[in-house]
């Protein structure tokens, strides 16, 4: 049965796929339109689905087996669609007119969303200066307060089978003293996994989940307490050199919150652009007398 079905769904694929030169030409019969020439490919009661109705659906470079997971799920789709209007139908006294403006204005507010998506596509800068960034964070700075606790750290998981553990590990406890250069090295030819980037901040609970250190209780007391932890599991080391940390509820440094400050002004900029093509397409209109309200 199911091969059955997957033949069938290829078979409208391929229909669907040679009809891209296809005129859509429509017979009205009263407030029904159905196509000319069609065959159906599904029913439910008295409403049909023709092939005309998947045209546009499957993109032109899908896979066969792609494109017939499309084809199915829309049907299926369209189908529990049907059958539950049917049956809200039956069961509720619907108001047509009223259906009729929500459609409408569910129309129009597509048209318009996809005509903003465009002009913001076309005249949106991306580019946001630092200067921008540090003056956004020294007016809101209170909205980043931290939730979590946050290091700056070298953290490294080295096998316990890899050479010069001791050596390696003076260096990384030693550290800004030692070089950073060696110890980026070292991690890259023996590590198991490493974290090196000393100005980027981490959430700890991140940092440590799935060593070790992750049954740790009193966090903030252990930051306050520690610069170089280590442990080790029955295969690996484990070291974390603790550079600097902020624990909950203080405010957030600047470089952890720099991408989401970006974001922000980003999307103000969207806000600002979507506002200023509501207000010149309104005084064009209203310059070129195109509305008037009776």
């Amino acid at each position: 049965m199911k091969k059955k079905y997957n033949i069938l769904l290829i078979s409208v694929l391929l229909l669907i796929l040679s009809s891209c030169d296809y005129i859509n030409k429509w017979n009205a019969q009263g407030s029904e339109k159905t196509p000319i020439n069609s065959n159906p490919i599904a029913r439910a009661n008295d409403i049909y689905l023709y092939e005309e109705d998947l045209l546009g659906l499957v993109p032109e470079k899908s896979q066969e087996n792609d494109s017939a997971n499309i084809v199915g799920q829309y049907i299926d789709s369209w189908l529990k669609k049907q059958l539950m209007i049917s049956r809200a139908a039956k069961e509720i006294q619907f108001d047509e007119a009223d259906i009729e403006r929500k459609v409408l204005d569910y129309r129009y507010a597509l048209m318009a969303h996809d005509y903003e998506k465009y002009f913001i596509n076309q005249n949106l800068d991306k580019e946001v200066s630092e200067e921008e960034i540090k003056t956004y964070y020294e007016e809101k700075f209170e909205n980043f307060v931290l939730r979590q606790n946050i290091v700056r750290c070298l953290f490294s998981k080295i096998p316990k089978q890899a050479p010069q553990i001791n050596t390696f590990r003076s260096q990384i406890r030693s550290f800004p003293k030692s070089d950073i250069e060696e110890i980026q090295s070292y991690c890259y030819r023996f590590a198991a996994k490493s974290s090196l980037e000393t100005e980027l901040w981490l959430n700890f609970d991140e940092v440590i989940a799935n060593t070790p250190f992750a049954n740790i209780q009193d966090r903030v007391s252990f930051l306050k307490n520690n610069s170089f932890i280590e442990n080790a599991d029955e295969e690996h080391y484990y070291y974390i050199r603790i550079l600097d940390y902020k624990i909950s509820n203080q405010v957030s440094p600047l470089e952890f919150v720099r991408d989401d400050i970006e974001n922000i002004l980003i999307n103000k900029k969207k806000v600002e652009l979507r506002k200023s093509l509501v207000d010149e397409i309104y005084k064009e209109a209203k310059d070129k007398n195109e509305f008037e309200i009776f």
